[in-house]
């Protein structure tokens, strides 16, 4: 039979109510024939409540320990949503990551697939079940211990199936209706997308849209899995939802598919570095042992041999950023004159694979921002993406002005 992968995150699988809606649309899909694989996350708010309970009992807790706590969320809506099909007269079960099972790296909390086997899950296909419904977001180390692929884990452990079980599809469903060119709440002008390229999807996750985590993007476009992003609240229909796929399945691009935003950004300068050989691996290799997910990087000018850095982070690192830098100023690794963060400042990019064959999106977009009197305080940019640094305030503004200037409430 023809497979299909389906993922239901937290807000569709909220409560029973909300299981059933998602265990018809499952029943609707084995009525055409497919046999069903369904990644399910945690019902919404339970991860979070999960986390509180082991940060109330240990701040330093074991992340083995913490993995066994906060995988049970998943594990509670594979049963109720295996139950609920079985009511349903399908054939379904529930499997846990140990089960199946999902092998993973011994990193807990941000796990990585090793292996996913096929054989156990094909045999009960082979025996008759019609749905196997899967915990997301968790596996098992080769030491057997639980372990999870840290959050937003689900949308992974989806793509991962479809990849691993030749899956005709992988349809993620969620609380919005597909991808937009933006974020709805700040452009009512924003349109759905029927279709977007690998790479503007991944640009667009990792920049701040929270459609899709960014490891299920990277694990798509590796292996070629064809996603379909869509809403659990709305009937399906031939033209729903937006599709993840190869840029040669798009017939035509516009030289920018959406714009991206991050509130929670900050920039921090590194003032008076020397400016010799190393000192980039000097700074950054710190921050990297702290776990500082650095982003934005620039290297200004040399005056008398000496320059400053700029980089930016989330605003919740600035802290360790700031210690690990101090500290390794301490062991005489850098030495630096200064170091000011500023934590008032959002990223807005834009992005679109139509960037490598159209000139002038840069001028576009340094002309929209300028004419609503935003300065830019940093820019990168990549083959497909432009993105720069600005003052928080003006962050929505920006968004609605690029949105404008780039005509993408209008289709291709």
């Amino acid at each position: 039979m023809p497979l299909l992968v389906m993922k239901f995150g937290g807000t569709s699988v909220a409560d029973l109510a909300r299981i059933r809606n998602a265990a018809g649309k499952v029943a609707d899909e084995v009525a055409r024939g497919f046999d069903v694989i369904v990644i399910v996350s945690a019902m919404a708010g339970k991860t979070n409540e999960l986390v509180r309970w082991v940060n109330d009992i240990s701040p330093f807790y074991d992340a083995r320990e913490y993995d066994a706590v906060v995988s049970s969320g998943e594990n509670v809506t594979a049963g109720l949503m295996a139950l609920t099909l079985q009511e349903m007269d399908i054939p379904a079960r529930s499997w846990q990551g140990w089960q199946v099972p999902i092998v993973t790296t011994s990193q807990h909390g941000a796990a990585r697939f090793v292996e996913i086997p096929r054989e156990a899950i094909e045999r009960k296909f082979a025996e008759g079940m019609k749905v196997a419904v899967v915990a997301g977001f968790q596996g098992v180390s080769a030491e057997g211990r639980i372990t999870t692929l840290g959050r937003g884990g689900s949308d992974t452990t989806a793509v991962a199936f479809a990849a691993a079980f030749g899956a005709e599809r992988c349809d993620i469903y969620t609380d919005v209706d597909g991808v937009y060119t933006t974020d709805p709440r700040i452009s009512r002008k924003a349109r759905k997308l029927d279709r977007i390229a690998y790479e503007e999807m991944l640009e667009l996750a990792s920049l701040g849209a929270k459609v899709l985590q960014t490891r299920s993007v990277e694990l798509a476009m590796r292996y070629k899995v064809k996603v379909r992003v869509l809403s659990s609240f709305e009937p399906v229909t031939d033209t729903s939802g937006t599709i993840v796929c190869d840029e040669e399945d798009i017939v035509e691009s516009k030289a920018v598919a959406g714009i991206a935003h991050s509130r929670d950004e900050a920039k921090m300068t590194l003032q008076g570095v020397a400016d010799r050989p190393g000192i980039a691996a000097a700074i950054f290799g710190p921050l990297a042992e702290a776990g500082i997910n650095v982003d934005m990087i620039v290297q200004n000018i040399s005056d008398g041999g000496l320059t400053d850095m700029t980089f930016s982070c989330p605003t919740d690192q600035v802290p360790r950023a700031e210690r690990a830098l101090t500290e390794a100023r301490a062991r005489g690794d850098i030495a630096f004159g200064g170091l000011v963060a500023d934590t008032e400042v959002a990223k807005v990019s834009v992005v679109g694979i139509g960037m490598r064959s159209h000139t002038g999106v840069a001028a576009a977009m340094f002309r929209a921002l300028a004419a609503e009197g935003i300065n830019i305080k940093v820019i990168t940019t990549s083959e497909i993406k432009i993105s720069v640094l600005i003052d928080r305030k003006y962050m929505e503004l920006a968004v609605q002005a690029l949105h404008d200037a780039f005509a993408l409430d209008k289709a291709a």
